[in-house]
């Protein structure tokens, strides 16, 4: 009996920390954010909404200087301001952003925001349980070692998620008549824009742009719209 709240107590624990930071960064969001509104964009917006049989689509604009797209619990697509700048000074065109908000949307669909609840709570727990293990056998540095670990079974999901937000993003493009283009020179320009550049926070704890660019051409000569 023990052992089993020994194993449960850590997941319940991740559970409530996730919910309490999720709720904690959905005020923030709404506190902290406008509805989109450019005329180009939107347009192209009602193409995405027209495709995916919604009534209206909105995405919202985050003050925030970072240069970062997201997609919050309660179903919202945001676009960092310091996105939308890059768009108003020519360097990013709106194809590319609708890339980035399709992206985003197929987090939505795909079920990978309610997911992050569940590998959160499986994290603590794994952390905690090797964590107690390895201490036995290492002492003091056991809990790092466990950190670590499971860091990295957690990046390799992430991983495995950015690629199927990709896929989603690039079948979406294609319906609407905008095609994968625009995704290969977003992620092109996101790479440049890296260099000396610690506020660009949508390639973080992601796939590198060439693996991401190398599948999405994949994915589409798969689907017959490459040669």
């Amino acid at each position: 009996m023990i052992k089993i709240i020994s194993i449960l107590f850590p997941i319940f624990l991740g559970i409530i920390g996730y919910k309490m930071s999720s709720k904690k960064m959905s005020k923030y969001l709404e506190r902290n954010s406008l509805i989109l509104k450019d005329p180009i964009i939107n347009s192209l917006l009602k193409k995405l909404s027209f495709s995916l049989n919604l009534p209206q689509l909105e995405v919202y604009i985050l003050e925030d200087l970072n240069i970062n797209g997201l997609a919050s619990n309660d179903g919202k697509v945001f676009l960092t301001k310091g996105f939308l700048n890059k768009y108003y000074s020519g360097i990013i065109s709106a194809e590319e952003l609708i890339g980035v908000i399709s992206h985003e949307l197929g987090h939505l669909a795909l079920g990978h925001t309610k997911k992050r609840m569940v590998t959160y709570s499986l994290q603590n727990a794994l952390q905690m349980g090797l964590g107690y293990l390895i201490s036995r056998f290492i002492p003091f540095i056991g809990i790092y070692i466990s950190s670590f670990i499971t860091s990295l079974l957690t990046a390799k999901l992430s991983r495995l998620d950015e690629y199927e937000a990709d896929k989603y993003a690039s079948a979406l493009m294609i319906k609407v008549g905008i095609g994968i283009e625009p995704l290969i020179t977003l992620f092109e320009k996101l790479d440049k824009l890296t260099v000396n550049n610690d506020n660009l926070s949508w390639l973080k704890s992601h796939p590198s742009s060439k693996e991401r660019i190398a599948e999405i051409k994949k994915n589409a000569k798969d689907w017959s719209f490459v040669k």
